[in-house]
């Protein structure tokens, strides 16, 4: 049976939902995301919208709990109902927000039909949840400085990194980050467009990147004439996360991957996700997840699923506090402990 096939038929009672308000300020923008409580049944189930524009949470968050869901239901009719609806109260400012807030309710109806069921997700999968690696992903500010890298490791020696490279990067800096060896990936946001984390393509920075990290992975580089020569030749150590939102997009690479970036928010439909899964386990191609700075219980839905699928990658879904300008002390080390809730799709800290 598929992944899927194993959740479909879930029974799923809905007797209303509410919506959460989470904000964090940060230095460049603030943080919202909504988080989705479905009830039903004498329990409740969660999801995180992660959408990135803070106007459509107000606006899904004024409009309140209007969609129609309440109902006897099984998983597999649940999503597709969802996949049915219009979920923004007002067009979204972009239109990849319907996909996280898609996976907002997927996620949220999962946790409640495996909570009604008295199971955890691992359980009905038929798998076990193991430790997983992690890493903890950065960008070095503005103007970009060693420090950030500098205060983790002096906490945290051993911790592992996912860099956001930029074209203000000194040779300096390059050789300091190199001195390390705690780089496991670097993102060249190469698919960015209109965002506070555009890269534009430079030539001059990929060629530093593929020198200066000869064994890390190398995300969404953008290939043209003046890039492709660069990039090319280290092809195995190529990944790719933003062009990613379907099945179907594994197709439409470059070349075939060996690794992808594997983020349940970017793909939405649940559905859909468990084809990815499935398909690349089939095609031997390597997966990792991906955080989209979850505020909640979105955080832990993504590890659970990575200690699952693909526990032993270069997974950005370091714990939340690692996250902060100077993470506090006495947090947790990769292999992370899943440690899967009793019932439901959560770890056992969101409960």
């Amino acid at each position: 049976m598929s992944t899927f096939d194993l959740l479909a038929d879930l029974p799923l009672t809905v007797d209303g939902y509410a919506l959460e308000d989470r904000r964090k300020a940060g230095e460049r923008w603030d943080r919202v995301t909504t988080t989705i409580h479905v009830q039903g049944g004498g329990e409740e189930g969660l999801g995180e919208d992660v959408t990135y524009q803070p106007e459509d949470h107000d606006a899904l968050q004024a409009a309140g709990p209007i969609l129609p869901l309440d109902g006897e239901w099984t998983l597999a009719a649940f999503c597709d109902r969802i996949g049915e609806l219009d979920l923004f109260p007002q067009p979204p400012t972009t239109e990849v927000s319907r996909l996280y807030r898609r996976w907002a309710y997927e996620s949220a109806a999962l946790d409640l039909a495996l909570r009604q069921a008295g199971a955890p997700l691992h359980e009905v999968l038929g798998r076990t949840p193991v430790p997983l690696t992690f890493v903890n992903s950065l960008r070095l500010g503005e103007p970009p400085s060693f420090e950030p890298v500098r205060v983790r490791l002096e906490r945290y020696p051993a911790l592992r990194m996912k860099l956001d490279a930029t074209s203000d990067w000194t040779p300096e800096l390059f050789e300091q980050l190199a001195e390390t060896n705690a780089v496991d990936s670097v993102d060249l946001k190469g698919f960015y467009r209109g965002t506070v984390v555009d890269q534009p393509p430079d030539p001059v920075l990929y060629q530093r990147v593929v020198d200066a990290f000869p064994q890390a992975w190398i995300e969404d580089p953008w290939l043209m004439p003046k890039t492709q020569p660069i990039i090319e030749p280290h092809r195995d150590r190529v990944t790719w996360d933003a062009p990613i939102h379907a099945l179907a997009d594994l197709d439409t690479l470059p070349w075939p991957p060996r690794m992808v970036n594997v983020k349940p928010s970017r793909v939405g439909s649940l559905r859909e996700l468990c084809a990815m899964y499935d398909t690349c386990a089939q095609r031997g191609i390597g997966m990792y997840g991906g955080g989209q700075g979850e505020l909640g219980v979105g955080r832990g839905q993504i590890q659970l699923l990575a200690a699952i699928f693909h526990p032993d990658t270069a997974n950005d879904v370091a714990p939340r506090p690692y996250n902060d300008a100077v993470p506090p002390p006495g947090l947790p080390a990769s292999p992370l402990d899943p440690a899967p809730a009793a019932t439901g799709f959560r770890r056992a800290e969101d409960s």
